[in-house]
């Protein structure tokens, strides 16, 4: 029995010694010289194929794998059989193969398959690194149980551990696989994989030659990701990974590009290791500088040159820069491109092409050369992903409609108002134009990824005033009432039609008692942004724990507001308007906090005015835009009347002006800046009447409004000041015993970095400078006296509970006291805030 390896020769030689002791005549061929040669060919037909030593592996399936069928003619010696271990081998699921003649009868030969399978993974396991690090390392290996291990299975896993540690910084880490059989399981092993991670290598120096436009240290600050480790830069991890530095690369060449250096290349680099680490030397060749000459335009009809060249707003002599061509023609995001003209037209088939007609010296002249199209009308919008909100509520948000000319900045409008609309994940908003060049048209495909945005409040304080507060709140930011009459829309509460329902109760036992009820309706009728809000609310506080009928010393609030609200359209569609109307009603038990009024009915009727406008482009974390408003709440002139009642309080009137504005602009990348400032002021119509102790402003703290007098139950606007306690307390700003200001100004600085903008889950951290202060009398005002802070903080916002901040801030200037001789010192005051901004 002869037997064939996957090496052809040892076939050969064996198969004529099989020849030569059987029946079968075989001649030798012999050379000139008179050597032996290879044997003639004996021509065959393949009579059967068996297979032995196959244990797991399926006979049949290894049969079709050769290749070779019952019937087909074959050689031997010849390439059929060569070609067909080859095609087992390849399978990688065996570690030997080879093939015998199992007989042959006349012209039929039967051949054999033996066979040796590989193992089996049963598991792996690390050693010589951390558990944490082999955790991390079988998410990446991805290694299956019952995998057969193949060579490519081990030299991929060591490849993936050895990237794993070049990665963090390990350059000479060294990777060991032992097997060892699994007694357990037939034909298993365990792979035991030996790391041996060595000392971290860093990047110690960064030197670059043929610079002399820009310094190294200049150069460096390109690099994002390959940094120098020094004992002085916390930050830089000094790890080599060779994607990141292909990329910084070119960063560094864009750099050049910007600034005119329009051939600057990078001509060699060096990677050396040194005593200490690794020193990286990068030669550029900057090549000259160049400028912007003369450029023209060609194909345009619908514009003039002049025209263009205004919008463009490159002259003769600007720094050559293919980055600030680029936004200059295609998208500028701070301001108009020549392509937002067309598009912004219709023209969705507009192209342009800028061509270098010109290099002499330092100049280049540049040919605009353009292919205006047609317009393009819309023809379908489409909607996908929107799971849960009904497609009503998206449309109705759309600046783009079916039979409109296209229009790119009405298009990315579209996009800021489903984000501000808070049901979705405002990061993978998708709005994607088909144009249709055959009939001129375009259809719009809008994908949107629903994110929570109902809210659930359970929580509980401790006040200075009552002890323990707990507040259970329900806020469904996507409620329907329409389909409220369905009890299958009940999962857990009917939803997808934009409206906004909101229900809290906050409770100290009998001392301390709240409720609200809020609706809003923000398309009243569905056709116009015609909002409807409804909201009830009653309050109770008692003083002390004394609470029979007689001695009970109590304020009770109850108040109702009905508002409505429409966008505008001029000066721009950004501008909205609201007017509401607010009855509340006081009334007060042997109240002791209010000086002069301690028993009796107070009552107010407010008429506010708010006209405000925003163009932020995303509600959770801005990145540009700004939002102001100016808001002016009116009660009747009550003393102007004829016969009034002379109990001013009974009739509570004023009339109160307050002004907010916040800028959001971006820095770099992510980086944002928002600068804010507010105003406010209160009034009475007679001068003869004083201002009483409702709507005040108090400023201090958080802002959320707490302590030992109840001014929150009348309206008071707690405004924050970070690093300065909060209202009410022995340390703050304003004598806790007042009623609070009758004007405040207050000014903010904030940087704003996001560390995950997850729509479960949004972080960001902020850095900010402030200051502000509230007088008691208008004779006090002066706006500058302020009290000024600065600090760092963090803001966290989950869909299911809404907003959480931390801040801690440092109050730079002392705070007066109430006595002449005392002044509280500064200190640093942490504060934590939720459900709210800090104003």
């Amino acid at each position: 029995m002869i037997s064939f390896s996957n090496t052809l020769l040892r076939a050969l030689a064996v198969l004529l010694l099989v020849l030569g002791t059987t029946a079968q005549t075989a001649w030798a061929q012999t050379n000139a010289d008179g050597t032996p040669g290879l044997p003639e060919p004996q021509h065959y037909t393949l009579g059967g194929i068996t297979v032995s030593g196959a244990r797991y592996l399926d006979t049949n399936t290894l049969i079709g794998l050769t290749g070779l069928k019952i019937g087909d003619p074959i050689n031997v010696p010849g390439e059929e059989i060569g070609k067909a271990i080859r095609r087992l081998w390849e399978q990688g699921i065996l570690g030997d193969v080879s093939v015998s003649i199992a007989r042959t009868e006349g012209s039929k030969i039967y051949l054999d398959f033996n066979l040796k399978e590989r193992p089996r993974l049963s598991k792996f396991e690390f050693t010589g690194n951390s558990k944490s690090q082999a955790d991390d390392l079988k998410n990446k290996i991805k290694l299956i149980r019952g995998k057969v291990v193949t060579d490519a299975l081990l030299n991929n896993t060591r490849t993936q551990v050895r990237k794993f540690y070049t990665n963090k910084g390990y350059l000479d880490a060294k990777v060991t696989i032992t097997q060892t059989p699994d007694s357990s399981l037939s034909n298993s092993v365990v792979l035991n994989i030996n790391v041996d991670k060595g000392s971290k290598i860093r990047i110690r120096s960064i030197d670059f030659e043929g610079n002399t436009a820009f310094t190294d240290r200049k150069l460096k600050s390109k690099f994002k990701k390959t940094n120098e480790r020094k004992s002085y830069k916390f930050l830089n991890s000094g790890k080599f990974q060779k994607n990141e530095y292909e990329e910084d690369k070119k960063k560094l060449i864009e750099f050049y590009n910007g600034e005119g250096y329009r051939d600057a290349a990078v001509v060699s680099d060096t990677l050396v290791r040194t005593a200490d680490g690794l020193a990286l030397t990068i030669k550029l060749d900057e090549g000259p500088k160049y400028y912007f000459r003369h450029i023209t335009w060609a194909g345009n009809y619908l514009y003039d040159n002049k025209t263009l060249s205004s919008v463009l707003g490159i002259k003769e002599g600007n720094v050559y820069s293919k980055e600030t061509l680029d936004k200059r023609l295609n998208y500028n995001p701070t301001g108009q491109d020549v392509t937002s003209l067309y598009m912004n037209d219709g023209y969705l088939f507009f192209q342009i092409d800028p061509v270098e007609t010109k290099v002499e010296g330092d100049s280049i002249d540049i040919e605009m050369r353009i292919s205006e199209g047609v317009q393009a009308r819309i023809k379908e919008i489409n909607i996908a992903g929107n799971t849960k909100t009904s497609d009503h509520v998206l449309r109705r948000e759309l600046q783009t409609l079916p039979g409109d000319k296209f229009n790119r900045e009405l298009l990315i409008r579209s996009q800021r108002q489903i984000a501000t609309l808070g049901y979705f994940d405002p990061e993978k908003i998708g709005m994607n134009p088909v144009p249709n060049q055959n009939d001129g048209t375009v259809d719009i495909n809008y994908t949107v990824v629903e994110k929570p945005s109902d809210q659930i409040t359970l929580s509980g304080g401790w006040g200075g005033y009552a002890g323990f507060i707990g507040t259970v709140g329900l806020v469904f930011n996507n409620f329907s009432l329409r389909k409220a009459g369905n009890f299958r829309n009940w999962t857990p509460v009917p939803a997808g039609d934009g409206q906004r329902l909101a229900l809290n109760v906050q409770a100290n036992g009998t001392q301390y008692q709240a409720y609200s009820f809020s609706f809003t309706e923000p398309w009243l009728g569905g056709r116009k942004p015609n909002s409807l809000s409804v909201s009830l609310n009653r309050s109770i506080q008692r003083v002390g724990t004394n609470f029979d009928a007689k001695n009970d010393q109590s304020i009770k609030v109850n108040s109702a507001t009905i508002g409505l609200g429409r966008r505008l359209r001029v000066p721009d569609d950004y501008f909205t308007l609201s007017n509401s109307l607010s009855i509340s009603r006081y009334q007060l038990n042997n109240y002791p906090y209010f000086q002069g009024f301690n028993n009796g009915n107070a009552n107010n009727i407010t008429l506010n005015t708010t006209l405000s406008r925003n163009s932020i482009d995303n509600p959770t974390y801005t990145r540009r835009g700004s939002s102001l408003a100016l808001s002016v709440s009116l009660t009747p002139p009550y003393s102007v009347f004829k016969g009034s009642h002379p109990n001013v309080n009974e009739w509570i009137e004023f009339h109160k002006w307050m002004f907010d504005a916040s800028w959001f602009t971006p820095i770099v990348g992510k980086l944002v800046l928002n600068t804010r400032a507010h105003f406010g002021f209160i009034g009475s119509y007679n001068s003869s009447r004083p201002i009483g102790p409702f709507e005040r402003f108090k400023l201090g703290g958080s802002g959320l409004g707490y302590g030992g007098s109840s001014n929150f139950l009348v309206g008071t606007e707690y405004v924050g000041l970070r690093g300065y306690d909060d209202p009410n307390t022995a340390n703050s700003i304003q004598n806790p015993n007042s009623s609070g200001g009758v004007v405040y100004n207050k000014y903010v600085l904030e940087m704003r970095y996001p560390v995950s903008l997850n729509p479960a889950a949004t972080v960001y951290v902020l850095g900010f400078a402030e200051a502000g202060n509230a007088f008691e009398q208008y004779t006090q005002y002066n706006p500058y006296k302020l009290y000024r802070s600065a600090g760092i903080g963090a803001r966290i916002f989950m869909s299911a509970f809404g907003l959480l901040g931390f801040d801690y801030g440092y109050g730079f200037d002392k705070v007066d006291l109430y006595t002449p001789t005392q002044a509280a010192q500064q200190k640093g005051h942490f504060h934590f805030i939720i459900g709210q901004q800090i104003r």
